[in-house]
């Protein structure tokens, strides 16, 4: 399957995303990547993006050092609701009582 390139947009901002908050909880990575490189994000459960994102990198042939990320897999994307509950009349728009 080729993707569209709106599709490979999205994806990379998804990966894009993800990539930023795991150096955010693991700040330490960043000691690896020199200064100024190209980060490339290679999903190897998604075979198309990972061809896609390699074969884009290597047409660049620059000078900026590239540095390849490659990732096993993005967890399901979780809520962080705590106790939701559907009402018809929400609490706040129901009278208070003066008892």
């Amino acid at each position: 399957m080729k993707y569209s390139d709106e599709t490979i947009v999205e994806k990379n901002m998804t990966l894009s995303f993800e990539f930023e908050r795991y150096i955010f909880e693991n700040p330490t990575i960043l000691e690896n990547i020199p200064d100024g490189a190209e980060v490339v994000l290679l999903p190897k459960d998604d075979p198309e993006l990972y061809r896609t994102n390699l074969r884009a990198s290597q047409k660049r042939g620059s000078e900026t050092p590239i540095v390849y990320i490659e990732i096993e897999a993005l967890a399901p994307p979780r809520s962080r609701l705590i106790n939701p509950r559907m009402t018809r009349t929400p609490s706040a728009a129901r009278p208070i009582s003066n008892h």
